[in-house]
Order: C-alpha cells, then structure tokens, then sequence
C-alpha cells in the first residue's frame, strides 16, 4: 500500500491518497477518523495525564506482551511505540482496534462476492501458462483455441465447489455477530463521559453509511457507481446476518 498516500495536513483526515477515488481508503479513513476520537475520548478520561500511562503496570505489562511474546520475531525493529503519554497509547489502541474492525471486514467479507465465481480470482492453476516453455503441440492449440486452454488452466468442478463454501463461510455474518456502534458496554452507563463519548461515535458510524450508500450512486465515482459495477459498502458499519457484502464487526470474527 506504499505510496497511494502521503501525509499532507491540508487534506481531509490529514493524507492526499495518490488515487482520490479509491472506496476503502476514503470510506476507511472516516472510520478510522471515527475510532480514533472515540479512542481518545476513553483514553483521556481514564488517564488524564502522561504520568498515569507510564506508571500504570498492567497496562506497561500488556504492551510489553504485545511486543516481546505476541510479535517476538519483531520484538527488537525500532520502529516500536513506547507507551509513556495518552497519545502514544491512543495510537496503538486506534490502530490495534483498527486492523481488528475495519480493515478484517474490508478484507473478508467481500470474499465471496468477487471470489465466489472463480474465473474471477482462481486459487490453482492445474497447468501452466502457456507460454511457460509449452511444446509446440501446446502453443499451437493456445493460438487457435486460446478458451480450450483456458478451461484446461481453471480448477476443477469439484476444486471450484470446494473454494466457492470456503469463501461463502468466511464471508457470511453469524446471527450474534457483534457490530462497532451497535451496542455500548452495560458498564458505561454507570460514567456519562464515556456514554456520551460512545454516543458520539456511534452517530459518526450511522453518519458512514449514509456516505457510502452516497457515494455508491455517484455516477462520477468510476469505481463504486456505474454499469457493472459493484457496489463497495464492505465498511458499512452494521449488516444483517448471512452473506451481505458489508458489516464491521467489533473484532475479527469468522
């Protein structure tokens, strides 16, 4: 993904992307804009100065098992936060919450829908291409019958069936599924702060998707709006259950 946006403060979200009609990284950039003040919100309320992150030992002991156990080939790279003020702690919480949410559901649960006919993203190929030292009995029947070669390239029936339920069961929502700006903790009733916080995010979730449906039925928008193609509103935030094409689960769920 280097290099389809630079950091440019003068731009919405604080980054010009290099391709402006780009659907996850303008849809997603409104969600991330929406967890991070959230974030914030919480992170601020409960530790209301740098001291208190530092000398919190759960939370050091957390991040220093994120680190040394949960990544422990990478332990060492520099390029490792260390968690001695809010912000430091806000960045790592967005973005663990983030890559969770967000970019999972992008990812996943529209598998099916452009995976789900094969030709479109074969997973195997039972030959090889043609013109990977090929006889000449074989180049011959590429250049007069080049769809024979094809359907000669493509998985079987039965390998074909086999990919279409795999990618139908990674794509589709269970019932209980738990989805971000859909319920709040029963515990942030019991403090204001973070219920009005929780509200606040949960309305920008709602303010999403009626984004995308717009932007879904913009005609200038070439690659979410037009004949032929589909939608993009894998980060609808809420869906129903089944195989949708859209919801963002609170966290990786398949």
């Amino acid at each position: 993904m280097e290099g389809l946006a630079v950091e440019d403060e003068t731009a919405e979200h604080g980054v010009r992307l290099t391709i402006p009609d780009y659907p996850f990284a303008t849809d997603g950039l409104m969600l991330w804009d929406a967890l991070k003040e959230w974030v914030t919100d919480y992170v601020n309320h409960y530790y209301p100065n740098a001291e208190q992150v530092k000398l919190d030992e759960e939370l050091q002991g957390w991040w220093s098992e994120v680190r040394n156990i949960g990544h422990g080939d990478k332990k060492n790279e520099p390029w490792w936060p260390v968690l001695k003020t809010q912000d430091d702690l806000i960045e790592v919480v967005t973005t663990i919450a983030w890559v969770a949410s967000g970019h999972h559901a992008a990812v996943n649960f529209g598998q099916y829908g452009y995976g789900g006919y094969f030709p479109n993203r074969p997973t195997t190929s039972r030959i090889k291409m043609p013109v990977e030292e090929p006889t000449e009995e074989e180049l011959k029947e590429f250049y007069e019958d080049p769809e024979k070669t094809m359907l000669k390239t493509f998985p079987s029936k039965k390998q074909a069936t086999k990919l279409m339920l795999t990618l139908d069961l990674l794509s589709t929502h269970s019932p209980d599924e738990e989805y971000l700006g859909e319920n709040a903790e029963a515990s942030w009733a019991h403090e204001p702060v973070i219920y009005a916080a929780y509200e606040r995010f949960k309305g920008k979730l709602q303010y999403l998707e009626g984004v995308i449906d717009e932007r879904n039925v913009d005609v200038a928008l070439k690659n979410r709006a037009g004949a032929g193609v589909v939608k993009y509103e894998l980060l609808k935030p809420i869906s129903e259950p089944g195989l949708t094409g859209m919801g963002v689960p609170n966290s990786v769920s398949i």
